[in-house]
């Protein structure tokens, strides 16, 4: 997890802890929304991913006016977007951060793996 952290807070300029924050928050909306095979075998490849998940689920909340869109919206990219501001990423380093992680994950999974998850979630290519 530490060299993901690494590269998102080069490519985003964000801390560390609220890099591996926002990933955290990324990878548990995967395993919300996205093919469970595919998102567990990208989960399994990325060490500290399951901690950083767990770290982020602790923080859960996130109310507001973005939070009540997501929620009439059905959650999706829209409640992702939230948490993420919830969390300390400014809009503008939402594509950097979800850039940086898909490229990790193809790295680490490969694109058989990437390609389902990404296409199977609608709105998320935009950030990828």
């Amino acid at each position: 997890m530490e060299e993901l952290v690494a590269r998102v807070t080069q490519a985003t300029g964000l801390d560390a802890t609220t890099a591996q924050t926002a990933i955290g928050h990324i990878l548990a909306f995967l395993q919300k929304e996205g093919p469970a095979a595919e998102v567990n075998q990208l989960i399994a490849a990325m060490p500290g991913a399951e901690t950083a998940i767990a770290q982020a689920g602790a923080g859960e909340g996130g109310g507001g006016l973005m939070g009540m869109l997501g929620g009439m919206m059905g959650g999706g990219v829209m409640a992702l977007g939230q948490k993420l501001m919830s969390a300390g990423v400014p809009m503008n380093q939402m594509q950097p951060l979800g850039r940086e992680l898909f490229a990790y994950g193809r790295e680490k999974a490969g694109e058989d793996v990437m390609g389902p998850i990404v296409g199977s979630i609608p709105g998320l290519s935009q950030f990828v």
